[in-house]
């Protein structure tokens, strides 16, 4: 395999992944693009604008590759956790529009330097910063499609849509009726396991 065979092989995962997470938001109001979901506060808008950052970080700053982009929530007296939702000023245009741009950059980063090219990570230890760009790369999309996970579960609370990416749900085939049988089977499993019986 050819070094650009290897980059088109991540690139194919790491696009795929951030389709997902995008695809998550299609049909939402305002509202439910960015209501927190967990006790924590995980909410879908706010996954890609954290995303748009990650990229921006480890495939553009660690490569001495800046991007540009105005992230406030990043500076030393930003509010805590600022990267993980969107403010009302902060339009789903806006914020997907930087995730975009944030792929735009990190494309570019990707296709000008060899995957074995150091970069120092800023936020990392001095002595333990270094990473090549392979594992930049396999690092951003390992993250992206662990976001992507959380996305479709919280889409799946909201309003039922599950689905890997779109016209490729990844699912079993089954109606209504199978998959509410299906859960409480599992239900009926899990109460049983439970109870020792």
């Amino acid at each position: 395999m050819t070094e650009e065979d290897l980059k088109a092989d991540l690139h194919r995962y790491l696009q795929s992944a951030r389709d997902a997470v995008l695809w998550k938001l299609e049909g939402l109001s305002e509202y439910d693009a960015r209501r927190p979901m967990t006790p924590t506060g995980t909410n879908l808008l706010g996954l890609v604008k954290h995303l748009a950052g990650v990229e921006l970080g480890y495939l553009g700053d660690t490569f001495g590759r800046p991007s540009g982009e105005d992230l406030p929530w990043f500076e030393e007296a930003a509010e805590t956790n600022g990267d993980m939702w969107a403010t009302a000023e902060e339009s789903r245009a806006y914020v997907t529009g930087l995730y975009r741009r944030a792929w735009a950059h990190s494309d570019a980063t990707i296709d000008a330097l060899a995957l074995g090219t150091v970069g120092k990570v800023p936020w990392w230890p001095d002595g333990k910063d270094e990473v090549t760009l392979h594992h930049a790369v396999v690092r951003v999309t390992a993250d992206t499609q662990r976001h992507a996970g959380q996305a479709d579960i919280l889409r799946e609370l909201m309003d039922g849509a599950v689905g890997m990416i779109k016209d490729n749900d990844s699912m079993m085939p089954g109606d209504a009726t199978w998959w509410e049988d299906y859960r409480g089977r599992l239900e009926r499993a899990a109460r049983e396991a439970d109870s020792g019986v």
